[in-house]
């Protein structure tokens, strides 16, 4: 059980998308109550889809505008996923927005992304076996975690994580830094041989995490994860190339980033 020694911002409701935007605010149940999230409309085709969790980057227990273009240097809307016809939800988590409980950083946050997966895979439109998890930058971190925990996901791909919850500086993390224990079970370095299912984990070769991530890659022994270090990219411009190609692998009803992938991302 953890301690929790210090709170973050909440920032207040979430905004509501305007209506000529692909997404609308819902709230899902999570373990501490209702949280916010925005999600993609229903394409009220009568079939089912593909879906994507996505958790951004920075601090992302809230939830902000995701539907205003973004230059693609750093998109991180990760457009890719709705323009292809991916239902894409950005859960908010434990005390962001307006939301109950308290941020735990990179700790109770897992059962809340676990829960909007859940809510996902309720909804009719969604096809429930083909909900895959995402995340950039704090996002990549949370969804190494979660993958660690979890089999559920058909694949993972974490963008420019870290290692260990103390890479952060204290930021993001609202337990005492200095405690071993708390600090080692946010920390995804440790827990790499709990992955069952597909993990993908990327950087740009130009600037971000990649000595991070070289660390975890250095360790790993589980088959289930790669490591790529992007060619051409930094820690932002990564994120839209990697949602192209992802979204048209998703698609097609197989992901499998090969070397040859990451080489051809533009």
């Amino acid at each position: 059980m953890t301690q929790i020694t210090k709170s973050g911002e909440n920032h207040g409701s979430a905004d509501v998308p305007p209506q000529d935007s692909d997404f609308e605010l819902i709230q899902y149940q999570s373990p501490v109550g209702q949280l916010a999230a925005y999600l993609t409309k229903d394409p009220g085709d009568g079939q089912k889809h593909p879906a994507i969790v996505w958790i951004t980057g920075g601090d992302n227990n809230w939830i902000g505008d995701v539907w205003t273009p973004n230059p693609r240097s750093n998109d991180q809307s990760v457009s890719a996923f709705p323009k292809a016809g991916i239902v894409t939800m950005f859960p908010s988590q434990r005390g962001g927005n307006d939301n109950h409980g308290r941020r735990e950083g990179f700790l109770g946050e897992v059962d809340d992304i676990l829960a909007a997966t859940d809510y996902l895979a309720s909804l009719p439109y969604v096809d429930s076996e083909q909900i895959y998890l995402g995340g950039h930058s704090t996002g990549g971190t949370m969804v190494m975690l979660v993958g660690e925990c979890t089999n559920r996901y058909p694949a993972i791909f974490s963008l420019g994580p870290v290692a260990a919850a103390q890479q952060y500086g204290g930021e993001y993390v609202y337990c005492d830094i200095n405690n071993e224990d708390e600090i080692a079970v946010r920390s995804p370095m440790l827990w790499l041989h709990c992955v069952e299912s597909p993990m993908y984990v990327f950087e740009g070769a130009e600037q971000g995490n990649w000595e991070a991530a070289q660390v975890m890659a250095d360790s790993n022994k589980n088959p289930k994860i790669q490591f790529h270090k992007v060619p051409g990219h930094d820690h932002f411009s990564v994120i839209s190339p990697l949602a192209e190609t992802l979204a048209d692998q998703i698609i097609a009803g197989e992901v499998k980033m090969t070397p040859e992938d990451v080489r051809k991302l533009q």
